[in-house]
């Protein structure tokens, strides 16, 4: 399984931010959607990602006046993506060596979707338990 069959079945609608946009903004966007991390965008390439973390390690080091800086001084860039034809297996791999939890996907230079951890393991625990069904009523059926 691939990577596109996941963009398949969750959209391929991006939520990024340019990164002359404030702190501030970008955890408001966080907030408001409820996620995690944005790709920043130029464009439709990948600049980089803020993330949660970015938020925290600002606050930690400059207190609230972090909140007035521009994305693109905090965010973690380059930015590590994925084809839509890299596996479900390699891309998690990939997201477990690197020790990062989300991932831009890019075909041709633009960015054209964004998976998170949480998206590829409900893709593997759902296919797991799919085969298990298989199995068990082939098993019936013997």
């Amino acid at each position: 399984m691939t990577i596109a069959a996941i963009l398949e079945g969750k959209g391929q609608e991006v939520i990024a931010i340019a990164g002359d946009r404030t702190v501030a903004e970008a955890a408001a966007l966080l907030a408001a959607r409820r996620i995690g991390a944005v790709p920043v965008l130029v464009g439709d390439a990948v600049a980089g990602i803020f993330s949660e973390r970015d938020v925290i390690y600002g606050l930690a080091r400059e207190g609230v006046a972090a909140m007035e800086r521009r994305v693109s001084e905090v965010m973690t860039a380059p930015a590590v993506t994925v084809k839509p034809s890299e596996s479900v297996l390699g891309a998690l791999a990939l997201m477990t060596r690197r020790r990062i939890r989300h991932l831009p996907v890019v075909e041709r230079g633009r960015c054209i979707g964004f998976v998170s951890i949480g998206d590829l393991v409900k893709h593997r625990i759902d296919r797991i338990e799919s085969e298990a069904e298989a199995m068990r009523l082939y098993i019936q059926t013997a």
